[in-house]
């Protein structure tokens, strides 16, 4: 079984990328759920995907993923990736973009929201923790649009221990066409390509 959340903010695309996954898992004829857990139902409220992949065969009765038990959380937002680390196994790894959204209670606090110090925090407890510059990828792709398959991308670059071997970039190069109109299939098979370059060069 692999569970992986999607941590983010309305309009960052977590839903697009629970698609791809569960079309990646689909086509290797493994049962798939997924689901969506919001607060605000609107954009700039938080948004976390989940889905849930029966990758050794097993059947998959519910969407949703106990605490404790989330393979891998993708946060799309460092404070979104915070506020979904219960959710995270103890072995398991979070990969967190660097660019902070700041959420909408910020100007009522004191200290102003920074997304470096979440991301410290984090590090600090001791969180296997791969943090992604967003920024720069999406800034050479030449649109925030693509953040979602970037950080899905690096994910699947990192390939962390329950994804090794079983689902790979190339299955989610084979699922874009499926899940995103044809005008946009270039730019997000660009997007993998820069995201698992950008990887491949940290673990260098």
């Amino acid at each position: 079984m692999i569970n992986i959340s999607i941590a983010g903010i309305g309009g960052q695309g977590n839903v697009l990328s629970a698609k791809i996954l569960a079309q990646a898992a689909l086509a290797k004829g493994w049962q798939v759920r997924s689901a969506e857990t919001t607060g605000m139902a609107q954009r700039g409220g938080d948004v976390t995907s989940h889905v849930r992949m029966g990758s050794d065969g097993e059947p998959v009765h519910s969407p949703i993923p106990a605490k404790g038990t989330v393979d891998v959380i993708i946060a799309m937002e460092p404070g979104e990736g915070a506020r979904s680390l219960p959710l995270l196994k103890p072995d398991g790894l979070m990969v967190i973009a660097r660019t902070g959204m700041p959420p909408a209670t910020a100007d009522m606090k004191a200290k102003p929201y920074d997304p470096a110090t979440v991301i410290d925090a984090l590090q600090r407890q001791g969180v296997n923790l791969l943090a992604v510059d967003d920024h720069q990828l999406c800034a050479q792709l030449g649109s925030r649009k693509a953040l979602n398959i970037v950080m899905l991308a690096a994910t699947l670059a990192a390939a962390p221990a329950a994804l090794a071997g079983k689902l790979t970039l190339d299955d989610m190069r084979a699922a874009i066409p499926q899940c995103v109109k044809p005008a946009f299939v270039d730019m997000n098979l660009a997007a993998i390509d820069l995201a698992e370059q950008y990887v491949r060069h940290l673990q260098a």
